[in-house]
């Protein structure tokens, strides 16, 4: 028999069991305890038929409602938190890096408010994009991801290294979100909030805030207010002056490629005609491999939320189009955009009839360039050559969207993807854009540069 707790262990944050009907309403109850409180994960409940199936289960007398997140809100020690304000205040270049943990708190309006009224620079993790808007004129965007090649990477990097004071809110300090652990500067101070105690401090030794990071971040404008900011305001300027600076010599540098007008086609010319479409209020959920790494670069977050979904942590290929689905049921508002490669797409195709079905308007880019992009270049550069496995034959992704009933486009010139966008954005339910694109374009990675670490042996 199939051991579904030993199956689940690596994945889940809790795993328990129904041994009689009479305990489902209290498993349940626990099931939604642990996935919403302290730092939220996936809870697995097993229920056997043979046992919660021979009786009828009573209803549970509780009323308490669990079905949220976070389910519960912890603040920090205030001595630290004013500890914390002094350091931010006295600071000569302070910087806020901000992670996944400030969407999961629902604490973007409390990080505008420190960002604006502190006069703070704020920077974000790949999992922390969208929680400050992007084009704030103290927003460097996402900084230390290898697979970051955005303005903040090249441009904004000079503000990390320089920095003296750092807070890292709702931030797990790892290996993808600190280029491998070689983006903080040695000399800063850290001050370091996070709801899981066990992540403060846990590869960097910091000021610990385990709190909720909706509190933490009013607490510190409270005292920070109470503190002297005259120096705050007068360094803002100067700030600005760096970070819109990195801005336009990372526009240079990608202006060609934006515009570009060769075939087959640029991937990031496709994502300057979904920049140019895209609302404040729209969601863009990126597959797995270069697809993310498309969206996290070259699409901006308009105003804070998380409205930019990328699989980090356990989630691969395949994950977009059902991610996407579940976006789309989760909000109403705006348009819900999916940007997938070939090989992660193939994973899903089944999909479309969920979609068509429900009658959800999602719209699908699908980057065909016939191979597993990612990982060819990730051997070509590890090993010095690549395997055939990367290679995908030719699909015609447009007709399988076409048969499951979608309104459907094939691509194969830059300048027909914009019309097709279009004429995707005024259609009801969903439709799928396939562009045949370049499978030499590749962002230049860190590890290309030969900066990422090979693995110990």
């Amino acid at each position: 028999m199939l051991d579904h707790a030993l199956l689940f262990r690596g994945v889940a944050k809790w795993i328990g069991r129904v041994e009689t009907p009479a305990r489902i309403a209290d498993s349940v109850d626990l099931a939604l305890t642990a996935a919403t409180s302290g730092r939220p994960g996936p809870a697995v409940l097993l229920c056997p038929l043979d046992e919660t199936l021979e009786e009828e289960a009573p209803e549970s007398p509780r009323s308490a409602a669990l079905g949220h997140c976070p389910l519960d809100r912890v603040a920090p020690d205030p001595e630290r938190v004013a500890e914390a304000a002094r350091l931010l205040c006295r600071a000569k270049r302070p910087l806020v890096f901000a992670g996944g943990g400030v969407h999961t708190s629902g604490a973007q309006s409390a990080l505008a408010a420190l960002q604006e009224k502190a006069h703070l620079p704020v920077a974000t993790t790949t999992m922390g994009k969208g929680a400050v808007d992007e084009r704030h004129p103290l927003s460097l965007g996402v900084i230390g991801s290898f697979m970051g090649t955005g303005s903040a990477t090249k441009f904004m990097r000079p503000l990390v290294a320089e920095a003296d004071v750092i807070l890292l809110i709702g931030n797990r300090t790892n290996q993808t979100g600190t280029d491998s652990w070689r983006l903080l500067p040695s000399g800063a101070r850290l001050i370091h909030c996070d709801i899981d105690g066990l992540e403060v401090g846990r590869n960097y030794e910091a000021l610990r805030l385990v709190g909720d990071a909706k509190l933490t971040l009013e607490a510190l404008l409270r005292e920070m207010k109470k503190q002297e900011l005259t120096g705050r305001a007068k360094a803002r300027p100067r700030i600005e002056a760096a970070i819109a600076a990195g801005r336009k010599k990372h526009e240079a540098e990608v202006a060609p490629l934006l515009g570009a007008s060769s075939t087959p086609v640029r991937p990031e010319r496709v994502m300057a005609e979904l920049e140019a479409r895209l609302e404040a209020q729209d969601i863009v959920v990126a597959d797995a491999s270069y697809a993310s790494i498309w969206t996290i670069n070259y699409l901006s977050s308009r105003r804070a939320g998380q409205r930019f979904l990328t699989p980090r942590g356990i989630a691969g290929l395949g994950w977009g189009l059902p991610l996407a689905i579940g976006a789309r049921l989760a909000q109403d508002e705006g348009a819900v955009h999916c940007v997938a490669g070939d090989g992660g797409f193939a994973h899903v195709w089944s999909e479309l009839e969920t979609a068509k079905r429900n009658g959800l308007k999602i719209i699908l880019t699908v980057l065909n360039n016939g191979i597993l992009a990612y990982q060819k270049d990730w051997e070509d550069v590890m090993l010095g050559a690549h395997t055939t496995g990367i290679d995908i034959a030719p699909v015609d992704h447009a007709a399988i969207a076409r048969a499951c009933g979608l309104s459907a486009w094939r691509i194969e010139k830059p300048e027909d993807y914009g019309p097709a966008l279009d004429q995707a954005l005024k259609r009801e339910g969903p439709s799928l854009i396939e562009v045949i694109a370049d499978p030499e374009a590749h962002p230049p990675l860190n590890f290309y540069e030969g900066k990422f670490p090979l693995p110990k042996r």
